[in-house]
């Protein structure tokens, strides 16, 4: 079985329960299919770099995959049809980490700016 990060983003007006639901359904979906869910992240509401559907927000979710090809068409079909699914991408990586992600990763961890003045 491969590893994958599958990311969505769903409508603004969804209440953050709904997606956590949705977080919810998803892993079954995939646990039913055969697949393993790894880390499963909500990111909140978070501006969109551009307009989806009228929508300038959206909420976004992370979930880590251990499955094969079939769980994921399965998995981006029932997204595709969903209505309240805006985007959503899947990658293969080579492995997943424990640690959350760089979006949920503080920050303090950033090397503090330096002062360029005279």
């Amino acid at each position: 079985m491969a590893l994958y990060e599958h990311v969505f983003i769903v409508r603004p007006d969804v209440s953050p329960a709904q997606m956590e639901t949705l977080l919810e359904e998803t892993k079954t979906l995939i646990e039913t299919n055969g697949g393993k869910t790894g880390k499963i992240e909500y990111w909140g509401l978070r501006n969109l770099s551009y307009r989806i559907n009228k929508s300038r927000k959206g909420h976004y979710g992370l979930i880590d995959i251990d499955a094969n090809g079939a769980v994921i068409d399965e998995l981006e079909r029932l997204q595709r049809l969903s209505e309240d699914v805006m985007r959503f991408m899947t990658l293969r990586v080579d492995e997943h980490t424990d640690q959350p992600s760089a979006i949920l990763s503080k920050k303090d961890d950033r090397r503090p700016r330096r002062d360029f003045r005279s």
